[in-house]
């Protein structure tokens, strides 16, 4: 099994900054190949934000690109995603998730972290 705790999410102005952290744990952590953030925002379906494989390839929402960066620690199984520049539109529940060699979609998820920017 494979536990991802997250952290860092928070209230912040329009224009803000904030950098969640997501870490793995578990005896099937060596199964992992992508980590990455998604989010669900009220009233609307979950969706991918940023994720990155085991060798660094990142894929971006169009909607965050410019904005957030993403990036990974495979010693620490760990993997970050720092936002700038942050619209209210960006509020939402942001979830850990990580998907096994081999899988199309994630196995693992996190707890969700909340980000909430105020205009």
């Amino acid at each position: 099994q494979v536990q991802l705790v997250e952290s860092g999410g928070g209230l912040v102005q329009a224009g803000g900054s904030l950098r969640l952290s997501c870490a793995a744990s578990g005896r099937s952590i060596f199964s992992i190949n992508t980590m990455g953030w998604y989010r669900q925002a009220p009233g609307k379906q979950r969706e991918l934000v940023a994720d990155i494989t085991s060798v660094g390839n990142i894929n971006y929402a169009d909607s965050v690109k410019g904005r957030f960066t993403i990036s990974r620690d495979n010693a620490k199984v760990t993997v970050y995603l720092q936002m700038s520049s942050l619209k209210p539109e960006d509020t939402a529940v942001y979830y850990c998730a990580a998907t096994a060699w081999f899988k199309s979609e994630p196995g693992y998820w996190g707890q969700g972290t909340q980000v909430a920017v105020s205009s």
